[in-house]
């Protein structure tokens, strides 16, 4: 009984810390949510700033693919720095591995952001990975991205890197997430087209002080902030929705296996008190039996 008493007792303190970390995954799913949905707007006019900047009678050159190879390959992966999040780092790191192999260049620099993600890929002697800190709110994230397109960029002029590729993991309904890569780097003819048909919201189309090539310059530099922005907000959201979903399932054993031990412990009980008053029974019995003798 008293070993049931400890069990139950350790099983009542994981059941707290469970609680907590559920309402803790629960409340920061909302404020990720709601940073991917602010960008909606501003991603909008991103676009309209570079489609503006590339129907310039004189096309502002962009780098394009000249090749059907490529060049020197790197990678941003967003994974998770904690644990308790089911395969959602060993998910993202398949989707990388098997995509970067694939390609015709050889990967050069990888950014793993999350220690388990940088873990696992260093497991898999895949492609030196630099470890970059996971947010822990909604506000560490712009830092995180202006480091992520430092290192781009230094990577680039460098000549070490050409094409970037993005992997993060994207939320779906409930607790479910899919493991999504984008090519981030270089602009293709393609992008450029649809940018450049996107239709404008009047009929004038607005002036480029000072030309189109500095503008188009900033407004590239939005277009990258912003998609690495939403896709390190998706994995976070997808990081704890992921969270939540596993301690759900950790609560609904430990209130199990509580049942489980309460009704052991109450078994016990009743039968220790059982042997007592069988024991008090019999004891008055005996002497019962040895007063009538005397």
């Amino acid at each position: 009984m008293q070993s049931l008493s400890r069990k139950i007792a350790g099983a009542g303190d994981l059941q707290g810390v469970v609680s907590a970390m559920k309402a803790l995954a629960a409340s920061s799913i909302g404020q990720y949510e709601k940073a991917v949905q602010s960008l909606n707007d501003y991603y909008h006019t991103v676009e309209l700033g570079l489609s503006a900047c590339l129907r310039q009678a004189e096309p502002v050159p962009l780098p394009h693919r000249q090749r059907k190879d490529t060049g020197p390959i790197g990678a941003v992966v967003f994974g998770s720095d904690q644990g308790l999040v089911g395969r959602f780092n060993e998910v993202i790191v398949d989707l990388a591995l098997d995509t970067l192999k694939k390609l015709p260049g050889k990967t050069k620099q990888i950014l793993a952001v999350g220690d388990r993600v940088h873990s696992l890929l260093t497991d898999a002697n895949f492609a030196p990975a630099r470890l970059l800190t996971v947010p822990t709110s909604v506000h560490g994230i712009t830092p995180l991205i202006g480091e992520v397109l430092i290192e781009i960029q230094t990577a680039q002029d460098k000549g070490d890197v050409h094409d970037v590729y993005l992997f993060h993991n994207r939320p779906k309904s409930g607790a479910a997430y899919d493991p999504v890569c984008h090519r981030l780097l270089p602009f293709d003819r393609e992008w450029r087209r649809k940018l450049t048909a996107l239709p404008w919201p009047d009929k004038k189309l607005p002036q480029i002080v000072n030309g189109p090539k500095p503008a188009l310059d900033a407004f590239i530099k939005g277009y990258l902030f912003v998609l690495l922005f939403q896709a390190c907000a998706e994995s976070l959201n997808s990081e704890n929705a992921s969270r939540l979903a596993a301690m759900q399932r950790a609560e609904k054993n430990i209130k199990q296996i509580l049942e489980d031990l309460n009704l052991e412990f109450h078994r016990l009980r009743q039968e220790s008190i059982d042997e007592e008053l069988f024991d008090v029974v019999s004891g008055f019995e005996a002497l019962a039996k040895h007063a009538h003798h005397s």
